[in-house]
């Protein structure tokens, strides 16, 4: 089950393209600050249902605040900052490394060349995907974009690293999510011109957004890392983009691809190798699902 979430927290973040599309007058960091208030709401809602105290101090260290505050805000400021620095292409490219990383960082001694293979392989899938026709062209005056990305796809990959070795409580996501949301807020103070005056579909978009790929989805994945089988999550997380792709042909915001099934063919082959004893886990019924 813990690795059917870790599953589904992927699932959410694949619809966070089609999604956006309902939120795209509203500033990043002020879009930012309302989903993370949101996804703070969820620790609230949570507790009311189970009847417990509503405002009980968070168990998080000051190592898991740091690292928490750093992976989930921190990630999305750099993200935010290399697009204004670099194409949109290279940074989605460079920022999603962060599954090889992730997979690398979680895999054994002994199946430690399979993880890079099979992370490869996964990469070269994403390639597929987000280049499209398209050429990288590799510019010195975008080279702060790319450190950028480097830095988020780092962040990224060590912040779910952390969660696979963290032992606080889901819920503090919550408390993370709050500080999230202030600091979003002072970002979009300082770098952004407010935009309030906001239409139904901009609200409905806010709130998918906020219980899902950006919020709720954070949650997922904490419980995916903790508990469920964490080298084939990090192996899935290649799948994202592919997904999101496939998710906007559905809707017909965007023009099928053949590339979308080679991504697809890349990254579950890519995934079979890096867990080269994923079938008979399967068989066996040890993972989670």
């Amino acid at each position: 089950m813990s690795t059917f979430l870790g599953v589904l927290a992927l699932v959410l973040w694949g619809l966070l393209a089609l999604l956006g599309t309902l939120t795209l007058a509203i500033p990043a960091f002020q879009l930012l600050s309302m989903c993370f208030l949101i996804s703070a709401f969820i620790m609230i809602l949570k507790r009311l249902i189970q009847n417990k105290p509503l405002f009980t101090l968070p168990s998080l260290t000051a190592e898991q605040w740091l690292i928490g505050i750093v992976g989930l805000f921190g990630f999305h400021f750099c993200y935010f900052m290399a697009l204004k620095f670099a194409p949109a292409i290279e940074v989605s490219l460079i920022v999603y490394s962060w599954p090889l990383l992730l997979t690398l960082f979680v895999a054994t001694k002994t199946s430690r060349l399979s993880a890079l293979v099979g992370g490869f392989l996964g990469f070269f899938g994403i390639a597929f995907i987000i280049l499209k026709d398209n050429q990288i062209n590799i510019e010195d005056e975008f080279i702060w974009g790319y450190l950028l990305s480097i830095i988020c796809a780092c962040i990224w990959s060590g912040y779910s690293w952390f969660l696979t070795k963290s032992n606080n409580e889901v819920e503090d996501v919550g408390w993370l999510s709050l500080g999230v949301a202030l600091l979003a807020l002072v970002s979009h103070l300082q770098f952004e011109t407010g935009q309030w005056d906001l239409t139904w579909t901009q609200w409905l978009g806010v709130v998918l957004l906020g219980l899902g790929p950006v919020g709720g989805a954070f949650y997922l994945w904490d419980i995916g890392l903790k508990y469920g089988n964490q080298t084939l999550l990090a192996s899935l997380s290649f799948s994202t983009p592919v997904l999101s792709s496939f998710i906007l042909s559905a809707a017909g915001l965007n023009p099928w691809s053949f590339n979308i099934v080679i991504a697809l063919s890349l990254i579950a082959i890519g995934a079979i190798i890096a867990n080269k004893n994923l079938l008979g886990f399967l068989q066996r019924k040890q993972i989670r699902f």
